[in-house]
């Protein structure tokens, strides 16, 4: 792609990513991005191919814009409050930039840079599972943080009133749900969640002392006790 071509799609896509923040999806047609980014239709189909291409272009935009606070999240000492900082990220993004994430997380279609958040997640949830404060398995943990993440962040958007009450009763339940809430102590929750810890600490590999079948029979056991 020439400098030229770049600087025309790049024009585009941040006039259909004005025009989403100023007005909602509604107002993202392909005539008035034409308009706004002074370029003909043909050059918006030669780079994106139809208008759903630019919607998506348009939401891996809004999930590096996301990332980029992602990435920056500083660590603390404590594994859960980390997560639960996550999930205030999160909630924060969509509350402040509601066409983007409706677009982002509305429907089905996801960019593949959507990727590295599920990453991050996971990597927040594994903390948590290696320092023996988990429950259930870290994919699993993962998902339901997830879902409850954006089911909250879409419905704060849908109605701002007491947001920050919703968004917080709700985070503190999953968490609620999801951690022990003190290291395992070897009793009830403690067998499970050192179950998670240690499959956690296996999913990064398997220790030179085991065969891979015998790894998988040992992951197996682990999944049984979590």
């Amino acid at each position: 792609m020439t400098t030229k071509d770049a600087d025309t799609r790049d024009r585009i896509l941040r006039a259909a990513a004005d025009l989403l923040a100023a007005s909602g999806s509604e107002s993202v047609s392909t005539r008035a991005v034409c308009a706004a980014a002074g370029v003909g239709a043909p050059a918006l189909y030669h780079h994106f191919g139809d208008k759903q291409g630019l919607l998506d272009a348009v939401a891996a935009l809004g999930f590096e814009r996301y990332l980029a606070d992602k990435r920056a999240q500083p660590r603390s000492g404590d594994p859960v409050e980390d997560l639960r900082r996550g999930w205030d990220l999160h909630v924060e993004f969509g509350r402040t930039h509601p066409a983007f994430y409706a677009l982002m997380y509305g429907g089905a279609r996801r960019p593949p840079i959507a990727g590295e958040a599920h990453e991050i997640l996971l990597g927040l949830v594994g903390r948590v599972a290696r320092a023996g404060l988990l429950r259930v398995p870290v994919e699993t943990a993962a998902a339901m943080m997830h879902a409850a993440g954006v089911g909250v962040t879409l419905a704060v958007i849908a109605d701002p009133d007491g947001a920050g009450e919703l968004s917080e009763r709700t985070r503190e339940a999953v968490l609620a749900a999801l951690t022990t809430g003190a290291a395992a102590d070897g009793a009830g929750d403690g067998i499970a969640a050192r179950a998670v810890a240690l499959r956690a600490e296996l999913a990064a590999g398997p220790p030179p002392a085991l065969s891979a079948p015998e790894a998988a029979l040992l992951a197996e056991w682990l999944d049984r006790l979590a």
